[in-house]
């Protein structure tokens, strides 16, 4: 519970700021008034399809109105994560991901869901892919549903490797791809784009999965901090060094969003991120490439299966007391009919993928993701988040740690990593530093033993 405790404090610091700030971003879409069920989400756009298309639950629930509150990301993390720690109440259902699912089961915030889900044969909790069910699950229960899910892979511009005479085997290690990055970083096109934006959620992403790779960890068993191992020096290295040198411009600012803006109008000849990419890239509407993209599993190294594993869900805090009411949303948000109604409706690019095995036997899916929907469940099938290390390690998560601190621990250490990607400070002096900041966290778990 001090674990719980800890998380809560932080949450209404950051509450606090977002009240300061005026919530931007914060929004009722819907206003079913004081009786009606509130639903906080992230304003993805997968996410505002199922607001637009939230009428239909309403028709086939007519005693049951919706409120939606949508907020950025990182607004959305705060402001949930301050009411469900406190709660707070105010919200009915909460967007959330496999970070905070089970430490808020084990911390009793989180209404189970299996007993609703087992009520409904229709519902069919077996479809989901294994490795998201059990990402959501604590003590063999899962505690939120899966909207959508992503692992992550190398996407490559097939026609710039053919032009220039450019290969990559089918499981390519990390200096092969920094080889070929080398080779295509050609007047106004970068050899590889790579996240350098600061942020637990945006560097370290790609970057904690390249450290696996390379058999490094932030810490040993006994929660000694790990960040100036040799492993993870030569991974750190490797990754500030290839975006530097072979890397899209302005890279230390460069998130998701900027990196499939390059790639998606031939920029860049290759980038390593979030399989959910391929709704961007593979649209005509969005990529001059689209037809044009190969894809590869995460670069391995000493480990392989490296790539990390994430989804947004939908979970009910125990605070609420519309408990039924709000799993009758869950089901209709996160069920197959769902996304055969997003199918048949606003078209198959903006079915929310990888989280339900049948998405991918849609034959109007199938149709449009024939070269990337292969790759995309291999990736995801394979990521282990119990063990996502060479050496053994006391934490679990891919590209997070599963502890509460790693918020604001990952933001301070991908600052140090982005200002060495910006040419700042050295590698050495990025991860000595990060190396502090990780041992402070370390303590407090080694005086717990």
């Amino acid at each position: 519970m001090r674990r719980g405790r800890s998380l809560a404090a932080l949450a209404i610091g950051a509450t606090v700021t977002l009240v300061a700030a005026g919530c931007a971003g914060a929004g009722s879409l819907t206003d079913g008034g004081g009786d009606a069920v509130t639903v906080a989400m992230v304003s993805n756009s997968q996410m505002e399809d199922a607001v637009k298309l939230s009428g239909q639950f309403e028709k086939q629930n007519p005693g049951i109105k919706l409120k939606f509150v949508t907020l950025s990301e990182n607004e959305a993390r705060a402001k949930i994560t301050a009411s469900v720690s406190t709660g707070g109440g105010e919200f009915d259902v909460v967007m959330i991901s496999n970070y905070e699912t089970p430490m808020w089961a084990k911390n009793g915030w989180l209404v189970n869901l299996t007993p609703y889900m087992d009520a409904d044969p229709a519902y069919d909790a077996s479809d989901f892919i294994p490795s998201l069910k059990d990402a959501l699950s604590y003590q063999g229960s899962m505690y939120s549903a899966p909207f959508y899910g992503e692992s992550s892979f190398l996407m490559y511009n097939k026609k710039m490797f053919a032009d220039a005479g450019v290969s990559l085997p089918a499981n390519p290690t990390w200096p092969q791809v920094g080889e070929a990055a080398a080779k295509l970083n050609r007047g106004n096109v970068s050899g590889i784009c790579l996240r350098g934006k600061p942020g637990w959620g945006e560097l370290l992403a790609p970057l904690n999965t390249v450290i696996n790779a390379y058999g490094g960890r932030w810490y040993d068993e006994n929660w000694n901090a790990q960040l100036t191992s040799p492993e993870v020096k030569a991974a750190v290295r490797f990754y500030v060094d290839t975006v530097r040198k072979y890397g899209e411009p302005g890279a230390a600012s460069s998130g998701f969003q900027e990196c499939g803006n390059l790639l998606s109008q031939g920029q860049t000849a290759m980038w390593y991120d979030a399989t959910s990419a391929v709704s961007v890239l593979e649209s005509p509407d969005t990529s001059t490439v689209a037809g044009d993209i190969g894809y590869l599993p995460a670069p391995s190294m000493a480990k392989g299966d490296n790539g990390w594993l994430y989804t947004w869900s939908l979970g009910i805090p125990t605070s609420s007391s519309k408990r039924d009411e709000a799993w009758k949303f869950i089901d209709w948000m996160t069920n197959r009919d769902y996304i055969e109604h997003v199918a048949d409706t606003l078209g198959a690019t903006h079915v929310p993928p990888g989280s339900r095995l049948s998405t991918y036997q849609l034959p109007a899916y199938q149709a449009i993701s024939q070269s990337f929907a292969e790759p995309t469940l291999s990736s995801m099938t394979a990521a282990n988040q119990l063990k996502p290390t060479l050496k053994p390690v006391p934490y679990t998560g891919i590209q997070f740690l599963s502890i509460p601190e790693f918020q604001d621990l990952g933001t301070r250490v991908s600052q140090q990593i982005s200002a060495a990607i910006a040419g700042q400070i050295s590698v050495d002096a990025a991860l000595e530093q990060s190396q502090k900041y990780a041992e402070t966290v370390g303590e407090t778990y080694q005086n717990e033993r």
